[in-house]
């Protein structure tokens, strides 16, 4: 992604947390400007980055797209999904958002990971404080907007073609 930063050169950025921090110091919203606050909101970030995205991808990827159903990694993703849901329902209990009681960048980059947790074998219902949070963050117009937009350009996964184009050994080919 290119960033057009109208004070310096263009800012080639990669990485959904980095582009979150740009976006939000940007706008100075979604990051707040205090110490405890931000470093809050950082860490928060991290977890999704470094914990949530990758162990919830792997549950849905063994679950659901796994050309062979291997019982050990469905049930350890799985496992480690129930952990993590956990962990987040705990926090949630305390605050009303991941980094506090305001919105932030850690609830933007988390959000969309929980959206598809019936693929990764959770029950929303037994995590009372995330499926407040849940319900909450998809209420808003922003994201009621974004997730239209997703659903319309959506594309099912419907040919062996398209499998190994994502799944295949077409994933890693030079590009």
């Amino acid at each position: 992604m290119i960033v057009m930063d109208r004070t310096v050169n263009p800012l080639a950025l990669f990485e959904s947390g980095a582009i979150l921090f740009y976006l939000a110091e940007r706008m100075g919203k979604f990051l707040p400007q205090d110490p405890v606050g931000r470093y809050t909101t950082m860490q928060w970030l991290m977890f999704q980055m470094g914990v949530v995205g990758p162990i919830l991808s792997q549950a849905h990827h063994f679950r659901i797209y796994a050309p062979e159903k291997i019982e050990y990694a469905v049930n350890r993703y799985s496992n480690e999904a129930r952990r993590l849901y956990g962990v987040v329902d705990k926090r949630l209990g305390v605050t009303r958002f991941l980094a506090g009681n305001d919105y932030s960048i850690a609830d933007i980059a988390t959000f969309p990971w929980t959206r598809s947790w019936k693929n990764q074998g959770i029950e929303l219902d037994e995590f009372p404080n995330v499926k407040r949070w849940f319900e909450t963050i998809a209420a808003r117009p922003a994201i009621v907007r974004g997730v239209e937009v997703l659903t319309s350009a959506r594309k099912e996964l419907t040919g062996d073609k398209q499998r190994e184009v994502l799944f295949g050994a077409q994933q890693y080919a030079r590009r």
